[in-house]
């Protein structure tokens, strides 16, 4: 009898956690990429990486201002993100021009009060970049930041 009831919570604990949304967006099956992440309650961190294990997409949502000063002498491209219009920035190292930072990209995003999407885009050329770009305006965080708690 304990054996059933055993197994009658584990069902249902297990049907609660398939009608929960996900931590990270859906990525397109197109994309070839997979999500490793990490879920706090003040943040949750997505890393889209290839079938070798390349991380090329970062995406970290929080409840907490990431306070990160983009320069618009390093803005490059426009686009949008979960909704959002943005600016992409090439990364700044201190003015250190090192190999294959041209197609690397970061954006901030203010989704709502105490809500923002810190993107960064590690493509190994441009045409990855591209592709890359093209992928994250068709992510949408809207419903995975609201499951953080309010910032402190």
């Amino acid at each position: 009898m304990k054996t059933l009831i055993a197994a009658c919570l584990l069902l249902a604990s297990t049907s609660a956690w398939s009608q929960e949304a996900p931590p990270c967006p859906t990525l397109p099956a197109s994309a070839g990429l997979q999500w490793e992440q990490r879920v706090d309650t003040t943040f949750i961190a997505c890393k889209a990486v290839t079938a070798d294990g390349r991380q090329v997409l970062n995406v970290m949502l929080t409840s907490r201002d990431p306070r990160i000063s983009l320069e618009r002498r390093l803005r490059e491209e426009e686009g949008t993100f979960s909704g959002e219009d943005v600016y992409w920035y090439r990364l700044d190292l201190g003015g250190r021009d090192m190999p294959g930072m041209q197609s690397r990209r970061i954006t901030v995003v203010e989704l709502d009060n105490d809500r923002y999407a810190q993107v960064w885009i590690n493509a190994e050329s441009a045409e990855e970049l591209g592709s890359l770009l093209a992928l994250t305006e068709q992510l949408d965080v809207r419903a995975t930041s609201a499951q953080l708690s309010a910032g402190n």
